[in-house]
């Protein structure tokens, strides 16, 4: 990842993040996918497809002009990018899913995202926690298209 920011907001009660419903996005620091990290990602995955791993391959055929991650990886982001973007003063956090998850354009290596995060709903759960949909949105400098969408769910027992 590049180089952290501070985090844009601080929450410890499950009424604090009720209070983001219907907010303005929290948006992240941007975040450069490196060729390194496809590779880890192809390592810890198997899954090795050349338009991933093979540099000079992905220049020649692919039709995005050069190697692309993977959309796995790009989606794994989304954990990260918000424990950069929200501090959650907790018991205990979990990614409980997702919902809808769409990759809408590739993100070729050297690309430079960010993730905007907005709180859909924040639910009642079993032993006093709450469940959070957040609807991410993963942009790519420079696009005006994203390159992910999804509704990420975390579980936070504060």
């Amino acid at each position: 990842m590049t180089a952290s920011a501070a985090p844009v907001a601080t929450f410890a009660n499950a009424s604090a993040l009720r209070a983001l419903i219907g907010a303005e996005p929290l948006v992240s620091e941007w975040l450069t996918v490196d060729q390194t990290m496809v590779d880890r990602f192809a390592e810890a995955t198997g899954d090795h497809q050349w338009i991933h791993v093979d540099p000079e391959r992905a220049r020649r055929e692919s039709p995005f002009g050069g190697p692309v991650a993977h959309g796995f990886l790009t989606l794994s982001l989304i954990p990260a990018l918000l424990g950069k973007t929200v501090v959650l003063v907790q018991r205990m956090g979990v990614n409980y899913g997702l919902n809808r998850v769409r990759f809408t354009s590739p993100v070729l290596v050297g690309s430079q995202l960010r993730a905007k995060f907005v709180v859909g709903s924040v639910t009642d759960v079993d032993n006093a926690g709450v469940q959070v949909e957040w609807s991410v949105t993963l942009e790519r400098q420079g696009s005006e298209r994203p390159v992910c969408v999804a509704e990420f769910i975390t579980r936070h027992y504060f």
